[in-house]
């Protein structure tokens, strides 16, 4: 991909989902899919949206034994993704069957295999918010070690915060991508969003993805949104 951008689609609206995909396309590298919308209309619905030329990043954060996780993800053959989400958290026998499941649907199907990615913490999450479930260490601490996991597990990257990306980088290398939510552009509200940068900073920072969805799909033109971010990052 060329362009960093991957708009999140936050909607179970399928006509919506193709109006907002006909709009931005061009000006984003990818839409994100996720347990919204999956949960409404199933593979058959993403595979209205997403195409070989336009792929989808479908966010489903799989997080279940290793046997399940890696039959869920093998069920997703047909759809056209480059990336796919499951939970760090699952453990490394989760992530290796789901890494493994992956390789093999693509040898199964002939299609490019698509990039699996853990999930570390998720953005609307704090410091206050981790010591409640029992999470002694500080969030950068527990986002570099489940990094590393994911990493020993062959996932090809992770989803973090902007705040984590330098330490994740340093920890992992840069080959080890980073997809990137908490993007907000100068002004935009956070939101739900605890952990938050604009796009030019998490860039600077190292990240290679920026998942962004209000900010686009909550304007008045998300064609011209995509486009005035993307120029921003120059």
């Amino acid at each position: 991909m060329q362009n960093p951008i991957i708009c999140a689609v936050d909607t179970t609206d399928i006509a919506a989902a193709k109006t907002l995909a006909a709009q931005v396309r061009g000006h984003v590298g990818s839409l994100k899919l996720g347990l919204e919308f999956f949960t409404a209309h199933g593979a058959a619905g993403v595979s209205q949206i997403a195409s070989p030329e336009f792929p989808v990043f479908l966010d489903l954060k799989f997080h279940d034994i290793p046997h399940t996780v890696a039959k869920a993800i093998k069920a997703t053959a047909a759809i056209d993704t480059f990336l796919m989400t499951i939970h760090t958290a699952g453990g490394k026998a989760m992530m290796q069957a789901a890494a493994e499941a992956v390789s093999e649907n693509a040898a199964k199907t002939g299609k490019a295999r698509p990039m699996v990615v853990g999930v570390t913490i998720l953005t609307s999450l704090d410091q206050n918010d981790l010591s409640s479930i029992g999470v002694s260490l500080q969030v950068s601490d527990q986002v570099v070690r489940l990094a590393e996991l994911a990493q020993a597990s062959r996932l090809d990257g992770v989803v973090c915060s902007p705040h984590e990306i330098e330490a994740i980088k340093r920890a992992c290398g840069k080959d080890f991508k980073l997809i990137v939510p908490g993007i907000r552009p100068a002004g935009s509200e956070a939101a739900d969003q605890k952990r938050v940068l604009t796009p030019k900073e998490a860039m600077d920072r190292g990240a290679d993805y920026l998942v962004i969805g209000r900010p686009i799909t909550g304007s008045t033109s998300p064609a011209q949104a995509a486009k005035e971010i993307f120029a921003s990052l120059k």
